[in-house]
């Protein structure tokens, strides 16, 4: 029986490397440079070398390893091409067969980044009572991945779980970094927190968050939200109704049986959920409208383990 694997996360900065056991324990994990000098060309060589390194250090023979499984900065078809991802210098590559032949013939599954973290918060984070999970992450954009019966929803493009591009406002005049306007981003994530708060501030002369002025950040918002803030709390409602709603039009869907909360403004903590919660349960079809919100557990480990979880 084969007993150990390994989840690889690549960024465009570091890899994220964990080796488990196939029962979702991390052993261990380590980090090494994302090389994409030359398009990227140096990057899975490094990952085998690192990964062999290890084999040899725990004295593990490949027999004893199932696979390895990858999350990439893109999109990833069900048969393991990735059609660009723009951060790691690579164009069309079908990164399965490719790291596959580089490293002794094992079996290699790969899936999008936020994909990939959503399902290792399903596997061994906040969703591990759960089947069916949707997991939004809110950091400098929003992400989303959609866990349907323990497995990815890619979609036939790979661009399922793209939730932060939902529209959510026809008024909107400024443009978000997809080329629209009115998009959940521009809203629920960090970078839209502080657009709010800054609209917010021009109009407005009765709130603590002036002190910060424009270097004023998310967390700063909820800080002041907590602190019984008037500005920051018309703020987190904006921020918490814009989402609520967009969870609403997720739940009638694909009606989960939980909503995953993470990324850098999920720190904000139970303050968030509530925020959130409460404009969820009053806007979604009743049928979905009990679905838990949670937040994350595993930070920047989730994606180790939900890469991992591909070849368990």
């Amino acid at each position: 029986m084969k007993k150990y694997c390994f989840g690889v996360d690549v960024g465009g900065t570091t890899v994220k490397i964990g080796f488990f056991n196939v029962d979702g324990t991390m052993l261990d994990k380590w980090e090494i440079v994302t090389n994409t000098d030359n398009g990227g060309e140096a990057i899975l060589g490094d990952i085998c070398k690192s990964l062999d390194d290890k084999l040899a250090k725990e004295t593990i023979q490949i027999d004893d390893v199932p696979g390895i499984g990858l999350g990439l900065p893109g999109p990833v078809l069900s048969d393991g091409t990735v059609l660009q991802c723009v951060n790691l210098g690579w164009g069309k590559l079908n990164v399965e067969e490719k790291l596959s032949s580089m490293f002794h013939g094992v079996t290699v599954k790969a899936g999008n980044d936020a994909n990939v973290a959503a399902l290792g918060e399903a596997w061994k984070g906040g969703g591990k009572d759960y089947d069916d999970v949707v997991m939004i992450t809110l950091g400098t954009g929003v992400g989303g991945g959609v866990i349907i019966g323990n497995n990815i929803l890619t979609g036939y493009n790979g661009g399922a779980g793209e939730i932060g591009h939902f529209h959510m406002n026809d008024e909107e005049t400024d443009v978000c970094g997809c080329g629209k306007k009115g998009c959940l981003e521009q809203y629920a994530s960090a970078t839209g927190v502080v657009r709010l708060a800054k609209r917010y501030m021009a109009d407005n002369d009765d709130t603590k968050m002036k002190e910060f002025g424009d270097n004023i950040t998310a967390k700063d918002v909820f800080d002041l939200a907590k602190e019984g803030d008037q500005g920051a709390n018309v703020v987190v409602k904006q921020m918490g109704t814009y989402l609520g709603r967009a969870m609403g039009f997720i739940a009638a869907t694909v009606n989960p049986q939980a909503f995953i909360i993470g990324g850098g403004v999920s720190k904000a903590g139970q303050f968030l959920i509530d925020a959130i919660t409460d404009t969820y349960r009053n806007v979604s079809f009743k049928a979905c409208s009990e679905a838990a919100v949670c937040l994350a557990e595993l930070g920047n480990d989730a994606g180790m383990y939900g890469a991992a979880a591909l070849v368990k």
